[in-house]
């Protein structure tokens, strides 16, 4: 009987061992926010969108850069998917993150513009062997790449050389800590699809960067 009295209250128990977890609370708060800046934007607050753009402006770069090759293309992409976002934005349907639904059209726009400017561009996601060797192949010679002695300057000349679809995950995955299943949500492809591009790319690109250089040149990048 004494034992019983010493055991924790029921609101205690629950209290204690089934919070609800950070992480949980986290997006619950992100939601709210993003709902709220939403509301704002829609309803003509020009500082709410310039804090979207501002919030979001890393990511988008990031994409756009990793998969458009053309430099006089990538501001006015930019330029593009915010403005793609702000007219579909009373359409956002809350059900993902909008950091990844913003993903999902920066992505989209990408494509759309490849497709029109460079039509064989798909062609590179192809599993022969033959195409991956072109791709281990290409790109600047070793003594160009020498001059680059900084890791990260190297790593970003190899991801650059890698197949768009493939710069835009690894650098989604590495750069903007997004899931699998958000770049999934993203770019409409199957989560088991995403791994697997994931995987061929980290094995491309660790293969262009020891054939450039030796192992411990690389460190930590390759290990």
């Amino acid at each position: 009987m004494d034992m019983l009295r010493q055991l924790p209250g029921k609101a205690h128990i629950c209290a204690q061992h089934f919070s609800v977890p950070d992480c949980l609370t986290n997006m619950s708060d992100e939601k709210a926010d993003s709902r709220r800046l939403i509301e704002r934007i829609v309803a003509g607050d020009e500082q709410a969108f310039r804090e979207l753009v501002e919030n979001n402006q890393r990511l988008v770069t990031h994409i756009v850069f990793r998969m458009i090759d053309r430099v006089a293309d990538r501001e006015d992409l930019c330029q593009e998917v915010f403005m793609r976002v702000y007219r579909a934005l009373p359409r956002f349907e809350h059900g993902s993150k909008l950091s990844t639904w913003i993903a999902s059209i920066t992505f989209n726009t990408c494509v759309n513009h490849m497709e029109k400017s460079r039509p064989a561009l798909w062609g590179d996601l192809s599993d022969s062997d033959e195409q991956m060797d072109e791709f281990q192949a290409s790109g600047p010679m070793p003594d160009e790449a020498a001059e680059l002695d900084d890791i990260s300057q190297r790593l970003k000349l190899e991801i650059s050389a890698l197949p768009p679809r493939y710069r835009a995950i690894i650098t989604m995955f590495h750069l903007d800590d997004m899931t699998y299943l958000e770049i999934a949500d993203a770019t409409g492809l199957p989560e088991g699809t995403v791994k697997s591009h994931l995987f061929r790319a980290r094995k491309l690109l660790k293969d262009r960067l020891l054939k450039k250089y030796r192992p411990e040149d690389l460190w930590p990048i390759v290990t």
